[in-house]
């Protein structure tokens, strides 16, 4: 990826600035580590049973533990070191658990943890053709993210997508060593195709209208696919949310209750009633007839 600045109404290419050290990536990560990855930071250098883990974090969204490990060459193997670490994470589940709650002085239990959505996130400058294509598994839980800095203190992040069509580490657990079948049966992938897995026709039909309607109202809307629901996400923002039930759909709008515009009286207060994400609206629909009218309101928490 070329980046280019505007000076004097031409396209000057930014010269990149490399790491000279794994340290300069992990300082800047971690002191960036919400504004990039939206995760809590819980412990730099973290060493559990003779491993030293770089970062140690927390997804608040997901209740699960993030591995970060920061690499500035790229001749290592990130599957091993990968299904090594994640293993490991499963293995002690109760010594994260304690760096947690002393780190964050809370108390959080190990049935708080959603340990099927554990995950490590490599950083490095670039990544070989052969690391992208050994952790294509949708499943897998093993993420590879992109840092470049540039002259100029421009700095680059950028998450490498699996492929769409990216197989499920479960289809090859057969020829696979004894450490990813076990990654293979607690790691659990949480898209579109878990949400409407058992659901009819009818609502799969309704669910694609809504989503591809809610996509339309702004280019940057991304769908981000959760255990309990599916969120339409903007950054590190999520705007809606949806709980696919078996004859409608629960849409909750991230917005107060009482500043949302709804003359129809569509939406129903839930802020102080137990609910899937964040937001204190919610619509309950089961077909398209005020399809319109909601993504009237859907509009107001984008704004």
């Amino acid at each position: 990826m070329q980046l280019y600045q505007t000076q004097a109404q031409s396209l000057v290419e930014l010269t990149e600035d490399p790491f000279r050290l794994e340290r300069e990536i992990q300082s800047l990560f971690e002191s960036n580590l919400y504004s990039f990855t939206g995760l809590e930071f819980i412990k730099s250098e973290f060493t559990i049973k003779n491993n030293r883990i770089d970062t140690l974090a927390f997804d608040p969204e997901s209740q699960a533990f993030v591995i970060i490990e920061y690499k500035r060459e790229r001749n290592y193997s990130v599957i091993d070191q990968g299904v090594s670490y994640l293993n490991l994470m499963l293995d002690y589940k109760a010594d994260f658990i304690v760096e947690y709650n002393e780190s964050q002085s809370k108390q959080l239990k190990r049935h708080d943890v959603d340990w099927s959505q554990s995950r490590i996130i490599f950083v490095s400058p670039s990544f070989t053709d052969y690391q992208k294509q050994s952790t294509n598994f949708k499943d897998l839980g093993i993420e590879l993210w992109e840092i470049k800095r540039y002259q100029g203190g421009i700095v680059s992040v950028n998450p490498l997508q699996k492929a769409k069509s990216a197989p499920s580490i479960k289809q090859v657990q057969k020829v696979e060593s004894e450490d990813i079948q076990k990654i293979a049966k607690e790691i659990q992938q949480y898209d579109e195709a878990y949400h409407l897995a058992d659901k009819s026709d009818d609502i799969k039909e309704l669910y694609e209208q809504f989503r591809d309607s809610i996509l339309g109202l702004t280019t940057d809307l991304e769908v981000h696919p959760k255990k309990m629901y599916i969120a339409f996400r903007k950054g590190k923002r999520n705007y809606v949310y949806m709980s696919i039930g078996t004859k409608q759909i629960r849409i909750w709008l991230n917005m107060p209750f009482n500043q949302l515009d709804d003359p129809k009286q569509l939406a129903k207060d839930v802020t102080n009633i137990g609910h899937w994400g964040n937001g204190d609206c919610e619509v309950i629909v089961s077909d398209t007839e005020n399809l319109e009218y909601i993504l009237s309101l859907i509009k107001q928490t984008l704004k």
